[in-house]
C-alpha cells in the first residue's frame, strides 16, 4: 500500500550550515500503527486535512508484524445470552490495578464505536448468519469479549488504514526518523519536532523541522530495550524522546512477558499451547535432549494441564506458578536457558512423556483440555495434528517464514512483549506536556493486569477521541516560521552540534556494542526476576553509560545517524524505566504483574503483591525535570460517577465537553 511522499509544501532555511526543510502543519502524526493512522483518518473526516504523518518506516511497527495464534480484539460483548454493559467493562479494566477509573471508563465507553469503524473500514471480525459477533475468553477476562480475525488482526487493521489514508491523500513522509520533540520556551508545550530523512546522502542537507500546532505520538512501546524480545526487529520505540522533552511517564515497572519463537519473533499463547507440544531443551550444540519440565512436574497428567492453560494464560503471571500452576513453565524455561545455558525449543511432532509407566494419553487429559479439544474437533493423535484442526493458519504462519513445524523444532525463550506503561495523559489522550498526545502502546494507559487485546482496543479509543480533541479545542495554524524558529533555534543547534561531533569523528567504537548493552542489562534486571540488588547495579551501570555516551557513540552515514540517535533514546529510556523499578522495589513493591521480586528477604515462592502498601496501589510517575529523573506515586482516579440524564448531557454536550481532566 503506497503512501509515500504525498505532495508536501515546505520551507528551506539554513541553520549552522545545515540545508534543513521545515513543514508548518496544524497536525503532525509520529508513527505509521493503527492508533497513529486511525488518528490521521479521524482529523480528516472531521475537517483537519492539515494533518502529515512522519515516519521512520511505513508498516515497520508492530501493527503490520506482531500478532499470535489468533491476535486478540478485546470489546464490550455485543451477542450472546451472557449480560455485559460499559460500566461491567469499565469495572473490569480498572480491577487491574494501576489504571485511573476515568480512562477505564473512555475505553470501555468508546469500545463498540471503535470496533464498528473497523468493521466498517473492511476489518472481517466473524459473526454468524444472525449477525452475531461471537467471542472467546482472553487472558485476565471473564466475559468473552475478545474476538479475531486471525493470526493478523492488527495487520488487518494497518491495512484497512493504510487504504483508507490513500484514499483521502493524506500526506506521508515515509523514511523520517523524529529524534526530538520541540517545545516552547516554557517547557510546557509541544510546538513541533526535528527529523532526519535517511533517503538523504548528505547530512548536512538531512534534517527535517516540523512547526506543528499539535503532536500525535504513536510509535508504539519501548521495542528497543530488551535482549529477549518479541517486537519486531523493524520497530525500537521512542519514550526517551518525549521524557527529554519533559512528558511524564507512568506505570514503567508494568512490562509483560511471555514464551514467544526466537528465529521468527511471534508470541505463542492460545492454540500453539493448547495443541499441548512437548518442552525439551538441549546443549548449545543441540546435543543432551531433555524434556527438562518433568524434572519439576509430578505426573504428565498435571504438566498436560499446564501447557494447556499457558494458551489462555499466557502472560507470565506469578500468581500462577503455586500447585503446577501454567507460569511455573515461564520459570523453568527461562532457567534452563539463562542458568543453565541451554537452548529451549517446543516440539509438535510428538507429544510430551512422562517415563515408561506414565504416558500422554487423550483419555486421561483435565477435564477442561479435554472438553476444549472435543468442542473444537481437536483430539487429533500429536499435536501438529492438534493444531492444524485448532488453527490452520498458525501452522502456515511459520511456514511462511520459513520454519516447518512438521519437521523442526521451534526455538523459544520468555521474551518482552508489551509495556503496560508509558507517557501519561488525560481522558483525551493528552500529556501533561500540552498539544503532544500519546495513543498506542507509548500511552501507558494498562495498569498492572490488562485483558488482552484490550491495548488494540485502547489504542483505537485513545486515538479517535485525541483527534476529537484536537479538532475541537487546537484547530489553529502553527505559528509564523520566524516565530517558531525563536523558540526552538537553540533547542536545534544543540542537536546539529551533536550531529556534527558524531559524524566528523573518525569511527572508532561500533554503535551495536552501545545498544546490546542497554539490551542485555534490561532483560537481564528488568524482565520477569528482579532482584533488588542487581536493579541497584543496574542503575548505577546505565547511569555512567548515558554520562558517556555521546562521547563515544558515532556515525559515517546519514542513517548511521539516526540509528544513533536511537541509541540516546533507548538509552535514556532505559535508565528511566530501571530507576522506576528501583523506585517501586525500594518502597516495598512486591511480585505482580508479570514479574517476580526477589532480593528482599523472601527465600522461597515469591511474596506476592496485595495492594496493602501505598506502593503497590498507587500509580508510579517519572518525569525529567532540568536534566533530572524525579519518581513520585499518585493515587489512583476511580471510576466517575455518571449523571446520564439524558437533557443534561445534551446541554454540557452543546457548551463544551473537551475540558481538561
Amino acid at each position: 500500500m503506497n503512501l509515500k511522499n504525498l505532495s508536501v509544501e515546505s520551507d528551506k532555511i539554513e541553520l549552522n550550515g545545515y540545508s534543513i526543510t521545515c513543514y508548518s502543519i496544524n497536525t503532525l502524526i509520529i508513527g505509521s500503527g493503527a492508533a497513529a493512522l486511525n488518528a490521521a483518518v479521524t482529523l480528516h473526516k472531521l475537517g483537519q486535512e492539515d494533518v502529515l504523518i512522519a515516519t521512520s518506516l511505513l508498516g515497520g511497527g508492530t501493527s503490520n508484524n506482531a500478532g499470535s495464534d489468533k491476535q486478540t480484539y478485546y470489546k464490550l460483548s455485543l451477542s450472546g445470552m451472557e449480560p455485559d454493559s460499559v460500566a461491567d467493562m469499565a469495572k473490569d479494566l480498572f480491577s487491574g490495578h494501576c489504571m485511573h477509573g476515568d480512562i477505564a471508563l473512555c475505553e470501555a465507553q468508546g469500545s463498540v464505536q471503535a470496533f464498528m469503524n473497523l468493521v466498517s473500514l473492511g476489518v472481517k471480525f466473524p459473526h454468524d448468519k444472525y449477525g452475531a459477533w461471537a467471542g472467546y475468553r482472553t487472558d485476565h477476562d471473564s466475559r468473552g469479549r475478545a474476538t479475531s480475525v486471525g493470526p493478523y488482526t492488527s495487520r488487518k487493521m494497518f491495512e484497512v488504514f493504510s487504504k483508507e489514508a490513500k484514499r483521502l491523500k493524506i500526506r506521508v513522509l515515509d523514511y523520517h526518523h523524529c529524534i526530538k520533540l520541540l517545545t516552547d520556551l516554557s517547557g510546557q508545550k509541544v510546538v513541533g519536532a526535528l527529523a532526519i530523512n535517511t533517503t538523504e546522502k548528505d547530512y548536512k542537507k538531512a534534517f527535517v523541522l516540523f512547526n506543528s500546532t499539535n503532536v500525535i505520538l504513536g510509535t508504539g512501546g519501548p521495542a528497543g530495550l530488551y535482549e529477549t524480545s518479541v517486537y519486531p526487529h523493524s520497530q525500537n520505540g521512542s519514550i526517551g524522546m518525549a521524557l527529554s522533552a519533559g512528558a511524564t511517564a507512568q506505570n514503567l515497572t508494568e512490562s509483560q512477558f511471555g514464551i514467544a519463537s526466537v528465529k521468527f519473533r511471534w508470541n505463542l499463547s492460545g492454540s500453539y499451547q493448547q495443541a499441548m507440544p512437548r518442552y525439551i531443551s538441549t546443549d548449545q550444540n543441540l546435543g543432551d535432549e531433555k524434556e527438562f519440565l518433568n524434572d519439576f512436574f509430578p505426573d504428565i497428567r498435571t504438566l498436560a494441564k499446564a501447557i494447556f492453560l499457558k494458551g489462555y494464560q499466557w502472560p507470565f503471571d506469578p500468581r500462577k506458578i503455586k500447585d503446577y500452576g501454567s507460569s511455573l513453565i515461564d520459570i523453568l524455561v527461562e532457567r534452563e536457558i539463562n542458568e543453565k545455558g541451554r537452548l529451549v525449543f517446543l516440539d509438535y511432532r510428538r507429544n510430551p512423556s512422562f517415563g515408561i509407566n506414565d504416558s500422554f494419553s487423550l483419555k486421561e487429559l483435565d477435564p477442561e483440555a479435554e472438553n476444549f479439544l472435543l468442542n473444537s474437533n481437536a483430539l487429533n493423535n500429536s499435536p501438529i495434528e492438534r493444531l492444524h484442526s485448532l488453527n490452520e493458519p498458525a501452522v502456515n504462519l511459520f511456514l511462511e517464514h520459513g520454519i516447518d513445524l512438521e519437521k523442526e523444532y521451534l526455538q523459544i525463550a520468555v521474551c518482552a512483549q508489551h509495556n503496560n506503561g508509558g507517557l501519561k495523559a488525560n481522558i483525551w489522550w493528552e500529556s501533561d506536556l500540552k498539544h503532544l498526545f500519546p495513543v498506542g502502546e507509548v500511552n501507558g494507559s494498562h495498569g498492572v493486569y490488562r485483558p488482552g487485546g484490550s491495548a488494540l482496543n485502547s489504542g483505537q479509543v485513545g486515538s479517535y477521541r485525541a483527534a476529537l480533541f484536537v479538532y475541537n479545542k487546537y484547530n489553529r495554524e502553527p505559528s509564523i516560521l520566524k516565530e517558531f524558529l525563536s523558540e526552538v533555534g537553540e533547542s536545534v543547534k544543540s542537536t546539529l552540534n551533536i550531529s556534527d561531533k558524531w559524524m566528523r569523528t573518525e569511527v572508532v567504537e561500533n554503535n551495536k556494542t552501545q545498544l546490546k548493552e542497554i539490551r542485555i542489562r534490561m532483560s537481564e534486571s528488568a524482565g520477569i526476576i528482579r532482584d533488588k540488588i542487581k536493579i541497584e547495579k543496574a542503575v548505577h551501570q546505565a547511569e555512567e553509560q548515558l554520562k558517556s555516551l555521546t562521547d563515544r557513540l558515532r556515525a559515517s552515514s546519514v542513517n548511521d545517524l539516526a540509528g544513533t540517535f536511537q541509541i540516546l533514546d533507548n538509552c535514556i529510556a532505559h535508565l528511566v524505566y530501571l530507576k522506576t523499578i528501583r523506585y517501586y522495589i525500594n518502597k516495598g513493591g512486591r511480585s505482580r504483574g508479570s514479574y517476580i521480586v526477589t532480593g528482599t528477604g523472601t527465600k522461597t515462592d515469591p511474596e506476592l503483591c496485595q495492594y496493602d502498601r501505598d506502593i503497590e496501589k498507587e500509580i508510579i510517575e517519572a518525569v525529567i525535570r532540568e536534566g533530572e529523573i524525579s519518581i513520585t506515586s499518585n493515587k489512583v482516579r476511580d471510576i466517575p460517577e455518571q449523571d446520564l440524564w439524558f437533557e443534561k448531557v445534551w446541554k454540557e454536550y452543546n457548551e463544551d465537553i473537551f475540558t481538561d481532566c
